[in-house]
């Protein structure tokens, strides 16, 4: 009997165990049963941590990362466009691993340490937002950078579901990091009809869908506007508050917000082609449009001392990676930012009189974002030989700006000096209007004269958020065309150049550049020392800080006395012009007519917008090469310009 009852026991041990076999290796709506998915899925660098509410991008990776069969996740050339690869080595997926941000973080507790609480736990509600929002929504003690230390899930950064994940409702009326989330609710850009909801729903217990908010500019308003607490210099609160940053307000302060250009637009790149979504499931129909994951800004500095210090850091990415994410940010900055014209408006004897016009391309203001940034202007004339007749704005060895006044350099209508140097910058100040690089004690800006977007007004609803501050009544160019109308998103910087006794030709050329990190920002901080002050210290100091030429021109100039042909006196730039937008300018002539033919000589109809050096005209939509027909002084002039 003892012996019959075991071989029973046995055979029902031996069913179950088959049974739990046969559950594995049956197929789950695709070609793979669950072992052979677990196993292809658990082979990414990615680490995979399933909460009480999120998970890190590893688990989304398995399906949404890349396709070793090459089905999923692909265009139509076959290139790989899986948005785990391409978010993993931007800015966004290691906001957390950040070092400059964990150094920042430090000074500010070291200044104000009664507030550490408080300072940690806002800051990780954008840089990782997963971790501190799984803590709040939990009910748990804030999150803090000793949490951060042992969270996989914070460490995660800006991950899948710190966008896909928000709540459709409440998208665009939540700041300061202040996120609200539907738990178990993934949001896409595609309906129920489009997609197979079930698969995410069976796999990862989260049900996807369409959310309006995932494809407009309202996903990115929560972190990318800030607005902090001001404290006294004895660390009390004073009941005022200080816009850290406000880049999604900036948009909404624009043309952009009106006619549909959302962030994504740039900053995630869509193409029609149709994409397979989840990989191992061949059955599923392609989606369009698809946005690529580029999430690519400005930040090249911080990406390359990202890359060299990847493994100390503990980046999930590899070279080739970041060497993407490095290429897309250059084109980002170079081709879609800003645009620079430079004109000769006089020349006598002694003094030449230069224009150098610059056009804000961004959907926001140039440069956005956190308050270390800035763009400054290198302008030089020389000699046919070489020497330099003036120079103003040049990087010095220690990457400051030459001619930099302490404790910050004024707004510039017009520079006659080469210890003046044209800076756009936002600079913060304390309750005693000092100059503060700690964000807590910032009050009001002492400057801001960042380039606003196209559209931007003084009267818009959203300019208590985006003021501009130092810039004089009597630079009328400033956002504003030659007729005196706000909107322009441009600056027109002069330079008189005295060049008494050089009667030979000239060169002038301007240079912009871009310095996320310049060395003023960290001079406070780095007066503590404290590890992961130092840790970022250190690696600045192995990194290349040369800052990123995001626009240039250049102008020739005869000898004195000698008339400029006709077709040097007319400028057309950009070109090639990648939006269809291009200005034209003289050397002060007035423009008699503009025509555009196309590259069959067809006249196309176009409506110009006279600016105060010139016009302003957008090509036809249509890529191809267009000829633009002007008239100056009773002379013809032909300039061909490329719509890529």
């Amino acid at each position: 009997m003892r012996n019959r009852l075991l071989v029973i026991g046995c055979s029902l041990m031996l069913v179950l165990v088959l049974a739990g076999w046969d559950a594995a290796l049956r197929p789950v709506a695709g070609p793979h049963n669950r072992l052979e998915l677990a196993m292809l899925r658990s082979v990414d660098s990615l680490p995979v941590v399933i909460s009480t509410y999120f998970t890190t991008a590893g688990r989304c990776a398995g399906c949404h990362g890349h396709d070793a069969a090459g089905i999923a996740m692909v265009d139509q050339q076959g290139n790989d466009v899986n948005v785990a690869d391409d978010w993993r080595s931007t800015m966004m997926g290691n906001s957390a691993r950040d070092p400059f941000f964990r150094a920042k973080v430090r000074h500010e507790v070291l200044v104000n340490p009664a507030h550490q609480e408080a300072i940690e736990n806002k800051c990780l509600g954008c840089h990782a937002p997963l971790g501190m929002h799984e803590e709040r929504m939990l009910g748990h003690e804030p999150f803090t950078m000793a949490h951060l230390d042992t969270s996989m899930l914070g460490k995660d950064g800006v991950s899948c579901l710190s966008c896909h994940m928000q709540s459709e409702a409440t998208a665009g009326t939540y700041f300061s990091g202040e996120l609200e989330f539907d738990s178990a609710r993934v949001y896409g850009p595609y309906g129920d009809d489009q997609i197979n909801p079930a698969i995410m729903e069976f796999f990862v217990r989260f049900t996807p869908g369409f959310g309006s908010h995932i494809v407009n500019s309202k996903v990115c308003a929560g972190c990318h506007t800030l607005i902090t607490q001001t404290l006294d210099l004895d660390g009390n609160l004073t009941g005022d508050e200080f816009v850290e940053q406000a880049t999604y307000h900036e948009w909404l302060n624009s043309v952009y917000s009106a006619n549909g250009t959302h962030c994504n637009t740039c900053h995630m790149p869509r193409i029609d082609d149709p994409i397979i979504l989840a990989a191992e499931y061949i059955f599923l129909s392609g989606q369009h449009p698809f946005g690529k994951h580029h999430l690519a800004g400005g930040n090249e500095h911080m990406l390359r001392l990202l890359k060299q210090n990847k493994e100390a850091l503990g980046i999930p990415a590899t070279d080739a990676q970041f060497d993407s994410t490095i290429a897309r940010t250059q084109r980002m900055l170079t081709q879609h930012t800003l645009d620079a014209s430079l004109s000769l408006m006089d020349r006598t004897a002694d003094t030449a009189y230069f224009a150098l016009r610059l056009e804000n391309k961004a959907g926001h203001r140039f440069p956005s974002g956190y308050p270390s940034r800035r763009a400054f202007v290198e302008f030089v004339v020389t000699t046919n030989e070489g020497d330099t007749v003036f120079k103003s704005g040049r990087l010095a060895s220690d990457l400051e700006v030459e001619g930099h006044d302490s404790p910050y350099e004024p707004h510039h209508d017009v520079i006659t000096a080469g210890d003046q140097v044209q800076i756009y910058e936002l600079v913060m100040g304390d309750v005693n209007n000092d100059v503060t690089t700690v964000l807590e004690r910032a009050k009001d800006p002492l400057k801001d004269n960042r380039l606003v977007p196209l559209g931007f007004s003084t009267s818009h609803y959203a300019y208590d958020t985006t003021r501009i501050a130092g810039v004089p009544a009597g630079d009328i160019d400033f956002n504003r065309n030659a007729f005196g109308d706000e909107g322009s998103g441009t600056d027109i910087v002069r330079y008189h150049v005295a060049i008494t006794g050089f009667s030979d030709a000239l060169t002038a050329r301007a240079r912009v550049f871009y310095q996320p990190v310049p060395p003023g920002w960290n001079e406070e901080m780095f007066g503590h020392a404290e590890p992961d002050i130092d840790l970022f210290r250190d690696m600045l100091a192995a990194s290349d800080g040369t800052p990123t030429l995001v626009a240039a021109d250049s102008l020739y100039l005869g000898p004195a006395g000698m008339a400029r042909p006709v077709r040097d006196r007319v400028r057309v730039s950009p070109n090639p012009a990648s939006d269809g937008w291009v200005t034209i300018t003289t050397d002060g002539a007035p423009i008699e007519s503009l025509a555009i033919h196309d590259a069959r000589g067809d006249m196309v109809a176009v409506t110009p917008a006279r600016l105060a050096d010139g016009m302003r005209v957008r090509l036809p939509g249509s890529p191809g090469t267009y000829f633009i027909r002007i008239r100056i002084n009773g002379e013809e002039v032909i300039k061909r310009v490329l719509r890529p």
